[in-house]
């Protein structure tokens, strides 16, 4: 836990996940002093993030999915990866940490496919993943393949062109 210097702790107020330049993934950790509303912000690996959180937290990542969902289903799944989280030792609920606790474990990423994902522009880039990760799944891969991705592509491209059409 961090003090400010007003006396008072310094509490984690959001946490977003982030690539770095070289395409690693970072931590931006928010922190607040509700004393004297010192604000203070830190970019780290997530080992090293870690240190400032200090209660369970989603990402906005994360988050996004379970928004995502119909209101009777968000409660449960809120409560099922929370479950998952703590049970693994982790305070800050990731777009990784659940889809392992909703299915069982990691979604593995081929290194090119992942490289074809930062292509996707951002506001969208969340929902390709979640969506590539489902249908992998559904297929019984255990690993998101640039083949996959190809495929998924010209689902949608072809629904986009029937939809023109129709």
């Amino acid at each position: 836990m961090l003090v400010c210097g007003c006396g008072r702790w310094i509490h984690t107020e959001e946490v977003d996940e982030r690539l770095n330049e070289s395409g690693a993934q970072t931590w931006f950790v928010r922190t607040a002093c509700h004393g004297c509303g010192l604000r203070v912000g830190l970019e780290a690996a997530p080992d090293q993030a870690m240190v400032l959180v200090d209660r369970l937290m989603w990402t906005d990542e994360a988050h996004h999915v379970l928004d995502r969902m119909p209101p009777y289903v968000a409660p449960l799944l809120r409560h099922e990866v929370e479950d998952y989280a703590r049970s693994k030792g982790q305070l800050v609920i990731t777009f990784a940490l659940l889809a392992q606790a909703r299915h069982g474990g990691a979604v593995l990423w081929e290194p090119e496919a992942e490289r074809r994902l930062e292509n996707i522009p951002a506001p969208v880039r969340t929902m390709a993943r979640v969506e590539l990760e489902r249908t992998a799944l559904e297929k019984g891969q255990s690993q998101v393949t640039v083949s996959l991705m190809e495929e998924v592509k010209a689902k949608y491209f072809g629904m986009a062109t029937q939809n023109r059409e129709g």
